[in-house]
């Protein structure tokens, strides 16, 4: 049995380490915080033993703290790190590296450079056996994960029949549970995204895709507006769905009226989190104009990279098989059953 350590409870944090711990391969040694605040009494109250910083220690008097995480790190055999933004260069360097402890890292910090946390982004459906033997690995952020799902099926059965992708990034401002960030009342663009170069790190340097990003004020997921430009007349519409029909975490919907509609059918039936853990196309929108499919779909922004980290976890403790890994994460996140109702409640009338 492999020991397990979650650097982090916040929103992917919290998921994760609630899925894993049913895990029978691995051990939860415990979670880390960095601040005393309501999700450290709701980690207690499930069962899991909290580390905190040494220096932060006194900060935690109020809690039932099992111990400072530097020290619980050196007997993990795998960190997944789901510290607040931006720290995990820093963990590495002070953590990770000097207890010589292999690590996850979450979308949103760097790759290459002086800040990197590592030289491969990882996306289950396009370089699973490529991160068997590394130490560092990043899992891509919700936008960077869903959109390998859609990729790759289409660089699969086009090649190079398609001559470039053309995608608009709808981004939610900030996740359902992050009561702190203010939603403003405005529409803000992002100038040179981060998600054209690390979705090209995974997909190939040579990938014609070019992304704009918007943020505007919701919280419940993010659309993707992507245009498919073909070297000839493009696929019908049907043939594209056909594409998707038994793709992992991909969804078919036609009569969702918006992102918040599927949350709220999420709740209806209990999914965890109120998550899907999915992509979602909608059909009901699709147009294929000459030499573009114009594709629409949404992403569960904090539900998709979950079952990822598990199946990243995987590859990186286990070498598991491809095909062995995605059966034992659909008996903890029950994928297919997601799939078949959320498909079923908004099938075409």
């Amino acid at each position: 049995m492999k020991k397990v350590f979650v650097n982090g409870y916040g929103s992917i944090g919290s998921r994760i380490t609630q899925f894993i711990a049913d895990d029978k391969d691995i051990e939860v040694v415990g979670v880390g915080k960095y601040s005393p605040d309501e999700k450290v009494a709701d980690a207690i109250s499930r069962g899991f033993h909290v580390y905190v910083p040494k220096a932060k220690i006194d900060s935690f008097k109020n809690y039932k703290i099992s111990g400072a995480l530097e020290d619980i790190i050196s007997e993990c055999d795998l960190v997944i790190d789901a510290a607040p933004g931006g720290m995990g260069h820093t963990n590495k360097k002070t953590l990770y590296e000097p207890k010589n402890v292999r690590a996850i890292f979450q979308g949103g910090e760097k790759i290459g450079g002086v800040e990197s946390v590592a030289n491969l982004i990882f996306n289950s459906r396009v370089n699973y056996e490529k991160t068997f033997n590394e130490k560092y690995v990043m899992q891509g952020s919700c936008n960077v994960t869903g959109m390998g799902r859609i990729l790759q099926p289409l660089k699969e059965k086009y090649g190079k029949k398609i001559k470039r992708f053309d995608a608009t990034l709808i981004r939610r401002w900030a996740d359902l549970e992050d009561t702190k960030t203010l939603i403003k009342d405005s529409i803000e663009w992002t100038r040179k995204p981060h998600h054209n170069e690390d979705v090209k790190s995974y997909m190939g340097a040579d990938t014609p895709l070019f992304i704009r990003a918007i943020k505007v004020p919701t919280r419940q997921m993010h659309v993707h507006l992507m245009d498919i430009r073909f070297d000839g007349p493009a696929p019908s519409t049907q043939e594209i769905l056909d594409l998707y029909k038994n793709e992992y975490g991909i969804a078919t919907l036609y009569t969702a009226k918006g992102t918040k509609d599927v949350r709220d059918f999420a709740e209806t039936m209990k999914f965890n989190f109120k998550d899907t853990n999915m992509i979602h196309i909608h059909a009901d929108v699709i147009e294929v104009q000459d030499d573009i499919v114009k594709l629409t779909y949404s992403d569960d922004q904090t539900g998709i990279v979950v079952p990822e980290n598990h199946l990243l976890m995987q590859a990186m403790l286990f070498n598991r098989k491809r095909e062995d890994a995605f059966k034992h994460t659909e008996e903890l996140f029950h994928m297919a059953e997601k799939k078949k109702l959320l498909e079923e409640h908004f099938t075409k009338k």
